[in-house]
């Protein structure tokens, strides 16, 4: 192989999570598969976007008083799914003040109707209650694009709702470049890569989250897994035994679309359709296809939950790793606004 090309750099990636707490099968399908796939051929920042959790949770006590478990608990998942400290950088929003220096830098030059565009605000302020659409809110998306803008990143994975963010932060990057930059760009306008699995049907065949009370823990016990899915409802039009279903009709059907191979799918939709097997008999390899899925993560995760200062240096390093990033991308931007005495 050609040494230099072999020494070439990797693309950089960044994204980040709010932290929930423990994630689910929709975090895992719909985010955390790529980023695993992601860490062995690009250069990965993942980061828990604790001050973006504000935007939205800030009068919640309650999320105040459990932030700190609800990140190390979605830390502890991310290292479950198999993403490798050795190969990506995982730190914390929050405990980086270089995103908010770059967040007020970038403030000086984004006209306010790039922000007040973007459809979340746009709902958040035609509600009723519109105290409820705050500054943090309005500026979310150009904090979003500082997190993004201060390492450096060539790809942001995100789902399609998350494209005119990417979208706004190439804006803000171009406008910066022309303004304080024009003969060598600093700030690098990333592109999207969007996530195969946008959306995973949740118990009740409405999307997965934590909120509707209709998931699956990424780390649920196997019993856990099998009443969660022996309790989902079926195609309502198939009221007895007997009765002829219809998979399409059925809220658990996506999910076998995702966990059980053509085959066995096949074999369930004929003996569906002609009431050949129950209900119970049609779930039951989804049960034990979940459960595998799940079985190496509860064993890493065990590992991690018995020494929570693994997972507290892990994040410590991260932080640093990605604090001299930052700070390099810095120097530059105040060079060139002339902040550099």
């Amino acid at each position: 192989m050609n040494p230099e090309i072999e020494s070439q750099p990797r693309p950089r990636v960044l994204s980040g999570m709010r932290p929930t707490g423990a994630l689910h099968l929709g975090h895992y399908h719909g985010a955390l598969k790529n980023w695993v796939r992601l860490q062995s051929s690009h250069d990965c920042f993942f980061f828990v976007a604790d001050w973006h959790a504000l935007t939205t949770q800030y009068q919640d006590r309650q999320n105040r008083n459990s932030i700190e478990r609800n990140v190390y608990d979605m830390v502890v998942d991310w290292l479950a799914a198999g993403i490798d400290p050795e190969q990506a950088t995982l730190f914390i929003q929050s405990r980086m003040p270089e995103h908010a220096e770059l967040f007020t830098l970038l403030a000086m030059s984004t006209p306010l109707s790039w922000l007040e565009r973007i459809p979340s605000y746009k709902d958040q302020v035609s509600r009723p209650n519109a105290e409820g659409a705050t500054y943090g809110l309005l500026g979310y998306p150009l904090l979003q694009a500082a997190d993004i803008l201060i390492y450096k990143a060539a790809h942001v994975p995100v789902g399609e709702d998350q494209s005119a963010h990417v979208e706004v932060t190439r804006e803000v990057a171009r406008r910066f470049n022309r303004i304080y930059s024009p003969d060598r760009a600093i700030l690098p306008e990333p592109q999207e890569l969007l996530t195969e699995t946008a959306r995973l049907s949740g118990l009740d065949g409405q999307k997965m989250s934590k909120s509707y009370g209709n998931a699956i823990a990424m780390r649920d016990e196997p019993a856990v897994v099998e009443e969660k899915i022996r309790t989902m409802p079926t195609d309502p039009q198939r009221v007895r035994r007997s009765d002829a279903g219809d998979p399409a009709r059925c809220p658990v059907w996506p999910l076998h679309q995702l966990y059980t191979d053509a085959a066995t799918r096949a074999e369930l939709q004929q003996g569906c359709t002609s009431a050949g097997i129950g209900c119970l008999d049609c779930k039951q390899p989804l049960i034990e296809a979940i459960q595998r899925e799940q079985q190496p993560w509860r064993e890493r995760a065990a590992d991690y939950l018995a020494n929570p200062k693994q997972v507290h240096w892990i994040v410590e390093v991260g932080t640093e790793r990605a604090r001299a990033v930052a700070r390099k991308t810095l120097r530059e931007v105040r060079s060139a606004m002339g902040l550099n005495y």
